[in-house]
C-alpha cells in the first residue's frame, strides 16, 4: 500500500509531499492540470527510465520518494534473493542528477532499474484504458482464472517439476547425442585399438628396442673393441693386469715402511679388483655378442611399427600410445554402456512425467471447475456496469505439450448481446467495453487475492450517468480488499471516495507550479459541483453534489 509521495524539482512540481490512505482514493482536476505529472513521478519509482527533460531546475536534482506498507505481500523472499534489507514500511527513492544519471535505493540500499522494476509489480498497477488489451494475453486470462480456483501452489509444483522434467530431457538428449556420435565412430574406433592391441606396446620398451637396435646393427664393430680390451689386458708380457699386478707386488714389499705406501698398495688393490671385474665383464658380452639377422629384423619390425603409430596419432612416446589405447577402450566401453544408461534416464523421465501430469490434471480440473463460477461473477459486474446481456466464456482446452501454463490452452470469449454468438474478445469488445470487463475482472480479483494498489487512470471513459455511479460502487467495493485510486472526471465516481485529492496549477511570476491537494468536505462539494456545472457554480449543482456526496 502506498502511505506517502514525496516530490522534488519535477516537471510542474516544486516539492509536493501527499500521504495517502488504504481506502478509496479520487484524483481529480481538469486537463493539463498534472495528473499525468503526478503518474509519471510514481512511474520513475516503478522503474520507468528517466529524461532529464522532467527536472524543473536544470540545475537542481530531482527526487521522488515513496513510502510503501507491505504488510501481508509476502515479499520477504524477494528482499532476500536481492540482498536487500526488509522493512514493513519500505522507501523507494529516485534520484535524477542534472548530469543527466539516475540512481534508485530501496531502504537506502542501491538498486538498479530492474529490480525497481521487479518490486514494482508487487506494489502498483497503473491501469489505463490502453492497458485493457492485458485481457486479450493469454498469461493474463490464466492468471485470472488460476487466482480464483486457487491454483497458486499447484502451478509452483507443477513448474518446479517441469523444471526436472526438462532437466532429465535434455541429459536423455545428450546421452543420445553421444551415443549417435559413438556409433559413427564405433567401427573406426575399434579399428584403431585392435591395431594398438596387435602392437602389444610397453612402458619403456621404445628406449630398450632402439638400444637393441644400435647394438645388433654393430656387432661386429662391438666385438672387435671388446676382443681389443681383453687382449691389451692379458698380454703375457706388457698386458694392463700383468703390469698392475707387478706394481702391486712392489709396494706389498715396502708397506712395512710407511703408511703412504700401505695406501697406495690399498689403492692399487683397489684398482686391481675393479679391472679384473671390468675384463670379467667384457669377456662375458663378447663371448654372448652373436651376429642375429632374425633379432635384428623383429626389433627393427616393431620400431617401424611404433614409429608408424606414433605419426598416425601425433605423438611422441610409447606412453601415449598407450594412454590412446585406453581412451578408445574406454569409449567402446561407454558405447556398451549407453543403452543401459538410456533406458535408465528415459524409466527416470517417465516417472517425472507420471508426476507433473498429475499436477497439471489438478491444475486443470480446477480451472474447468471454476471457469463458469468466475464467468457467472463477471457477468453480474457487467450487468451492474449497463452490460446485462454480455456473456463471458472461459474456453479452457487441453493439449498434449507441457507449457508454462500446465496442459491447457484457454481463449477468453465474449459477447455483449443476446443472440449473439461469442467470440475472441479482441474481436468482439469495443473499447468501452473492454474496460468495463477488465474492471469487472479486477473487482472479482480483489476479492481471490492480494492485489497490488490499483490506480484507475481515467477507466470510466466513454460512460455517464448511472453506469458511472456503478463503477463508483464497484471500485469502493474493491477498496475492501485493497488500496484504490480513481483518476477522474466523472462527478458520480468522484463523489464515491474515502478522500479527494484535486490536482491544480497556478502562477507565481513568471512560473507554472502544479499542486495535489487534500480537499476537505466544503472544498469537495465545490469541486463535484465545478464537475457538474463548470466554472459558474450553481446552487443546483451544490445541491447536486451533496446528494451524490451523501
Amino acid at each position: 500500500m502506498l502511505l506517502s509521495l514525496s516530490i522534488k524539482n519535477y516537471a510542474l512540481i516544486e516539492s509536493l509531499d501527499i500521504t495517502f490512505s488504504n481506502q478509496f482514493s479520487i484524483i481529480t482536476g481538469e486537463t493539463g492540470a498534472g495528473k499525468s505529472i503526478l503518474l509519471g513521478a510514481l512511474g520513475l519509482v516503478l522503474g520507468n527510465r528517466a529524461d532529464l527533460a522532467v527536472l524543473k531546475d536544470k540545475d537542481q536534482k530531482c527526487i521522488i520518494e515513496a513510502h510503501f506498507s507491505l504488510v501481508n505481500y509476502n515479499l520477504e523472499s524477494f528482499f532476500s534473493e536481492n540482498d536487500l534489507d526488509y522493512e514493513v514500511q519500505t522507501i523507494i527513492r529516485r534520484e535524477i542528477l542534472p548530469s543527466g544519471k539516475s540512481r534508485a535505493f530501496i531502504n537506502d540500499s542501491p538498486v538498479n532499474l530492474s529490480e525497481l522494476q521487479q518490486l514494482g509489480i508487487f506494489l502498483i498497477d497503473i491501469h489505463s484504458q490502453h492497458e485493457t488489451r492485458e485481457l486479450l494475453n493469454e498469461a493474463y486470462q490464466f492468471e485470472i482464472i488460476d487466482a480464483v480456483a486457487k491454483n497458486a501452489k499447484r502451478i509452483e509444483s507443477y513448474r518446479k517439476g517441469l523444471e526436472i522434467l526438462n532437466t532429465s530431457r535434455k541429459e536423455l538428449a545428450k546421452l543420445l547425442s553421444e551415443k549417435e556420435t559413438l556409433a559413427k565412430e564405433q567401427e573406426y574406433n575399434n579399428f584403431l585399438l585392435e591395431e594398438l592391441l596387435a602392437a602389444k606396446l610397453k612402458e619403456g620398451e621404445q628406449v630398450e628396442l632402439e638400444t637393441e637396435l644400435d647394438q645388433l646393427s654393430n656387432v661386429e664393430f662391438i666385438k672387435e673393441n671388446l676382443d681389443k680390451v681383453l687382449s691389451v689386458a692379458n698380454e703375457e708380457q706388457i698386458g694392463t693386469l700383468v703390469t698392475i699386478n707387478e706394481m702391486k707386488q712392489a709396494l706389498q714389499k715396502i708397506t712395512s715402511f710407511s703408511k703412504d705406501y700401505h695406501d697406495y698398495h690399498e689403492r692399487i688393490l683397489s684398482v686391481s679388483i675393479e679391472l679384473q671385474d671390468i675384463i670379467d665383464a667384457c669377456f662375458s658380452n663378447a663371448e654372448k655378442i652373436i651376429n642375429d639377422p632374425e633379432r635384428l629384423e623383429f626389433v627393427n619390425t616393431k620400431l617401424q611399427t611404433i614409429y608408424t603409430l606414433q605419426k598416425k596419432h601425433n605423438v611422441a612416446s610409447v606412453e601415449e600410445l598407450l594412454q590412446i589405447q585406453n581412451d578408445l577402450d574406454g569409449k567402446l566401453l561407454r558405447y556398451d554402456d549407453l543403452d543401459a544408461a538410456i533406458s535408465k534416464k528415459q524409466k527416470e523421465q517417465d516417472e517425472i512425467i507420471e508426476k507433473v501430469n498429475q499436477v497439471a490434471t489438478l491444475i486443470s480440473n480446477a480451472r474447468l471447475e471454476t471457469a463458469p463460477l468466475l464467468a457467472k461473477q463477471i457477468e453480474a459486474i457487467l450487468s451492474q456496469l449497463g452490460m446485462s446481456d454480455a456473456k463471458i466464456v472461459f474456453d479452457i482446452q487441453s493439449t498434449d505439450a507441457f507449457t508454462k501454463f500446465g496442459k491447457d490452452v484457454i481463449n477468453l470469449l465474449f459477447s455483449a448481446n443476446k443472440g449473439m454468438q461469442t467470440g475472441p474478445i479482441k474481436k468482439m469488445a469495443s473499447g468501452g467495453e473492454m474496460s468495463r470487463i477488465m474492471l469487472a475482472v479486477k473487482a472479482v480479483l480483489a476479492n481471490y487475492s492480494k492485489l497490488p494498489s490499483i490506480i484507475f487512470d481515467e477507466i470510466d471513459t466513454g460512460v455517464s450517468g448511472e453506469i458511472a455511479i456503478k463503477m463508483g460502487e464497484i471500485m469502493k467495493e474493491m477498496s475492501r480488499n485493497m488500496q484504490v485510486f480513481a483518476i477522474t472526471h466523472l462527478p458520480q465516481i468522484a463523489a464515491k471516495g474515502n478522500q479527494h485529492y484535486k490536482v491544480f496549477k497556478y502562477n507565481v511570476a513568471d512560473d507554472t507550479l502544479s499542486e495535489l491537494k487534500l480537499l476537505n468536505e466544503d472544498e469537495r462539494i465545490v469541486e463535484i459541483a465545478e464537475m457538474l456545472s463548470g466554472k459558474n457554480i450553481s446552487d443546483s449543482a451544490i445541491n447536486h453534489a451533496k446528494e451524490l456526496l451523501n
